[in-house]
């Protein structure tokens, strides 16, 4: 659990994203308030519900990325799903418990990532070892000689032998060797079938039953010792790993601090329709109230209390109004926060500031091609103004215009890029201007282009 207080997060995400200072106090709170809650006596801390959030504001002003970054933080569990892309109950789509079947599935791969870089030292060790049996099989009266090895005379022993190559196995002088070796073979198409969307109405725990019935299947590979070393690693790690406390501690996870980011909430927002039954919007509402309010949803790993999880929920609401939600819904996001749509100001900031600042991206993408690029002040200026200007005659789309405003601009150097090693480019306004004029002058064009 994070131990950041608010001004410590709002500071790691000022790293990253441009303004909307309220939002990031909001869920700055909000992440310490879990912390806090840790730390309340007990007979209180189950008392202490989350205070969901409703993010308002248009596309492209970072409500996805604040999310995000707060997961990072936080190193907890984080799911981001469409409520557009669920359906009520009964109907064809997926059903809303299926948000926390995936944010638990999130969970355990979470902490077992986590112990499996715990014990990679070991696991390598154990890798190392039996790459070595592969290399030097276990036969008496067996002379090894390779091209590609140190001579080995005769009366060698076998542990010098083998000691020999664990040193050039490690200086990398065997990676290139090709060796045979057992590989776990993939799910077969019976098992892929209970694999897509749709899995929770057959029935959760099939593809597991399934998995136990059949038997598992090896197949001989023959692979380069250094992939051979990095699937070896990863199945030693496997085996050390403690599933079922592995399991455990992600599901305590997923309880105690699991974030779901509930993008397009205005898409549902809004009463039944009177012409029969909106299983898109109402219907998934009342379906959603009892996940956002607390219950007890089954998954192939175990019951999960959805009681303290937190949901920070997000939609334009251009059409709709969070007001059109259903009272007992609205109940459950406590805090909105309205987020400022994004200035040409606020551009030159995104482009140059973060620490993964658009412009930064780019000179390190050229830069591995041998292509020194630099941006003048004017150049990011007239990028800004473009990004800006287009975005006031089509669609607004937020800071994601930087994105095709960038990318256009730059499609011829990128392209040649990898014939211009040792040169130093300088992009100008004259240069941008140059290259997005005729985009620019044709309305028309420039709304499919940018």
């Amino acid at each position: 659990m994070s131990q950041l207080t608010p001004v410590q997060i709002v500071a790691e995400l000022d790293r990253y994203i441009v303004g909307q200072q309220r939002a990031k106090r909001a869920v700055a709170i909000a992440l310490r308030n879990r912390w806090r809650r840790q730390n309340v006596p007990p007979e209180l801390r189950d008392e202490i519900a989350p205070k969901n959030i409703i993010m308002i504001g248009p596309t492209g002003v970072g409500k996805t990325e604040i999310a995000r970054r707060l997961a990072k933080l936080s190193q907890a569990p984080f799911l981001k799903v469409e409520a557009s892309k669920y359906t009520e109950v009964g109907y064809v789509g997926r059903d809303v418990e299926s948000m926390i079947r995936d944010l638990t599935e999130l969970g355990v791969n979470m902490v077992k990532a986590e112990m499996a870089a715990a014990v990679r030292e070991r696991a390598e060790t154990m890798a190392e070892d039996r790459l070595l049996d592969l290399l030097l099989p276990r036969r008496q009266g067996e002379a090894f000689s390779s091209g590609t090895l140190e001579e080995v005379s005769p009366e060698a022993s076998r542990d010098a032998t083998r000691d020999k190559l664990r040193a050039q196995l490690r200086a990398g002088k065997l990676d290139e060797r090709m060796i045979e070796m057992d590989v776990q073979s993939q799910a077969g198409p019976m098992l892929e079938v209970f694999s897509g969307q749709g899995m929770e109405e057959v029935g959760i725990n099939l593809k597991d039953m399934l998995s136990n019935l059949l038997p598992g299947r090896t197949r001989k590979r023959r692979v380069k010792v250094g992939e051979a070393r990095r699937l070896l690693v990863q199945e030693e790690a496997q085996k050390l790993v403690d599933v079922d406390e592995a399991v455990s501690q992600a599901i305590r996870r997923v309880e105690n601090s699991g974030i779901i980011f509930l993008d397009e909430l205005d898409k549902i927002a809004g009463r039944e329709s009177a012409h029969g039954p909106d299983v898109s919007r109402e219907g998934v509402q009342r379906d959603l109230l009892p996940i956002v309010e607390g219950s007890t949803v089954t998954t192939k790993y175990g019951m999960i209390r959805t009681d303290h999880i937190l949901f920070i929920a997000a939609g334009a609401f251009h059409v709709s109004k969070p007001s059109d939600l259903i009272p007992e819904l609205q109940g459950r996001f406590p805090i909105r926060v309205e987020l400022e749509p994004l200035t040409r100001e606020d551009f030159i900031r995104i482009l140059n500031e973060p620490q993964n600042a658009l412009v930064r991206q780019y000179v390190e993408l050229l830069k591995t091609e041998g292509v020194a690029l630099h941006f003048s002040p004017d150049a990011v200026d007239a990028v800004a103004e473009i990004a800006s200007t287009v975005n006031q005659r089509t669609e607004n789309i937020g800071a994601r215009r930087l994105y095709t405003v960038m990318e256009k601009l730059l499609e011829e150097i990128s392209f040649t890029a990898p014939d211009m090693a040792g040169k130093e480019l300088v992009i100008d306004a004259e240069y941008v201007y140059a290259r997005l004029a005729e985009v620019l002058q044709d309305q028309d064009l420039s709304r499919y282009i940018l």
